[in-house]
């Protein structure tokens, strides 16, 4: 392909998964159900802390909002992916490919922002619950949660505004099931120095960074937890910070499982499934490990679900 400008690109092609035609309707009833799990979870989590004043506190605030990123995070990915099975086409537009890669990058951010958030206020609630309601106000935290959503928008939108100066000039087969940064830039005849840069940078301040934060938030919790002299006081701090604790776990380890696979193997394959886990497996597992763990979230489960079949008959 001769070298062109970005304007005169018209798609790209996702390679995905298996093109055996006989694991098509497994992968795609696979995605389905991971898709229509992680919005109907998500969405009774949601639906729960909105319809009960017991759970209209900051860390429920925040944890409505990861929700909702979440069933954003998967609906960016998986009806492309259930679209190019069902029609047998997997081209995208240029246009869609930058949205794709925009969103993969924007609902991420806030997935590590507000988990970070979250970390804060089980610290503030731990570590000086005195002063907890004078801190975690709600002016706070709507200034939080904005400051996040900023951050989000205007680091993806800088990703995007590089990547559209770029020519490509190379067969524009993308080894992924949805449009990635990196494999983007990899189509790229132009330099991409910048690109590398800011991905490097952004990782530093808006993965290890955060990262920290959680890690000293739950440095200066398990101290106070310790210092307990009642065991309800203990247990009842150990199950707010058990879910929230989980999520992190699971975000993070999912997170570094796909930066190794990329690194250490150049099979497409495997680094699809270890993306599968960080795109689509962990937004399904967030509201399980939510409604499990926290006593206060399955009896506001309960009663919404009493509410809604009583309506039923």
């Amino acid at each position: 392909m001769e070298a062109e400008n970005q304007t005169g690109i018209s798609e790209f092609i996702l390679l995905g998964f298996s093109e055996e035609p006989e694991l098509q309707p497994f992968i795609f009833g696979l995605f389905l159900s991971m898709y229509l799990v992680t919005v109907l979870g998500n969405l009774l989590i949601i639906l729960a802390i909105s319809s009960d004043s017991h759970l209209h506190t900051p860390m429920y605030f925040f944890l409505t909002n990861l929700s909702l990123v979440d069933i954003c995070f998967s609906t960016t990915i998986v009806p492309r992916i259930l679209v190019n099975i069902h029609t047998e086409n997997k081209a995208i537009s240029y246009m869609d490919c930058l949205t794709q890669v925009y969103f993969s990058m924007f609902f991420p951010i806030l997935d590590t922002l507000l988990l970070t958030v979250m970390a804060y206020d089980r610290f503030v609630a731990i570590c000086h619950p005195l002063y907890y309601t004078v801190v975690m106000n709600p002016r706070l935290c709507g200034m939080l949660v904005f400051i996040t959503w900023f951050i989000g928008v205007m680091t993806s939108l800088l990703h995007i505004l590089l990547i559209m100066h770029l020519t490509f000039c190379r067969d524009l087969e993308i080894p992924h099931f949805f449009c990635e940064l990196t494999h983007i830039l990899k189509l790229a005849c132009s330099d991409t120095f910048l690109n590398s840069t800011l991905i490097y940078f952004m990782t530093g301040v808006l993965g290890v960074f955060p990262l920290i934060g959680i890690l000293f938030s739950y440095s200066q919790i398990a101290s106070s937890i310790r210092k307990m002299s009642s065991s309800g006081g203990k247990q009842k701090a150990f199950s707010t910070c058990g879910s929230h604790l989980s999520v992190v776990s699971l975000f993070y380890g999912t997170g570094v499982a796909v930066y190794f696979t990329s690194a250490v193997t150049h099979s497409s394959q495997k680094i699809s499934v270890a993306s599968v886990m960080y795109t689509v497996v962990t937004p399904m597992l967030n509201p399980f490990i939510y409604s499990l763990r926290n006593k206060d979230v399955k009896g506001a489960l309960g009663r919404l679900l009493s509410r809604s079949a009583s309506c039923l008959w």
